[in-house]
């Protein structure tokens, strides 16, 4: 599962994307420039921005990466299996730079980091949750079968949306299960990078 992603994407460029897709940031006002730190790695509760629709565009909000858990002592749900679901409410973009995944039996892990190659940020698709209890509102990681890149590195990836798919996947009133499919081949880059993360719980 993923674990720890990166976020380093300045706010200007979430304005100019939802922009040119018709969907403006209202929310945080027009003309406001929030001063987003770069997170490496976002960790599970941490608090990171998502792109969400509201009537007339969309809006950027700082929620906790992971749901409340649905049984006693475990993690936050920071990934949920898409396959064989459908998703109408809570839809959300997640940005992001890069994300990472492991691999080897015992610690230490080999760290892989992955990164899209057309350009310097993405969006995974993810779903958000109002307040639950003592946890306010928080966000997953949807996630599906690995495409080739990342294969032979996890049994598993986050769903990279393509960028003509984000509109859509704001849209409830499209059926997303289109949109959730593994990168294909050469999608993403590969490396090498140090650090640990913290586990969480996969749905």
């Amino acid at each position: 599962m993923c674990n720890a992603y990166v976020n380093k994407a300045p706010y200007r460029a979430f304005v100019e994307a939802m922009e040119r897709l018709g969907l403006p940031l209202l929310k945080p006002g027009p003309g406001s420039a929030p001063n987003l730190a770069e997170q490496d790695p976002v960790r599970p509760t941490d608090t990171a921005p998502v792109i969400r629709a509201i009537p007339g565009g969309s809006e950027l909000a700082m929620l906790r990466w992971g749901f409340p858990p649905g049984r006693p002592k475990a993690g936050p749900v920071i990934n949920f299996r898409s396959e064989g679901r459908r998703f109408t409410t809570g839809r959300c973009l997640v940005p992001a730079s890069a994300f990472y995944e492991f691999t080897g039996a015992k610690y230490p892990k080999t760290r892989w980091r992955f990164t899209v190659t057309d350009a310097d940020w993405f969006c995974f698709a993810g779903l958000w949750r109002p307040p639950e209890g003592e946890v306010g509102e928080s966000f997953t990681l949807l996630t599906t079968a690995p495409g080739p890149d990342v294969a032979p590195y996890h049994d598993r990836q986050p769903v990279v949306l393509d960028k003509a798919a984000w509109t859509a996947w704001l849209d409830p009133s499209v059926d997303g299960a289109e949109l959730l499919k593994p990168s294909p081949a050469g999608a993403l880059r590969v490396e090498e990078a140090p650090q640990q993360a913290t586990a969480g719980t996969l749905l």
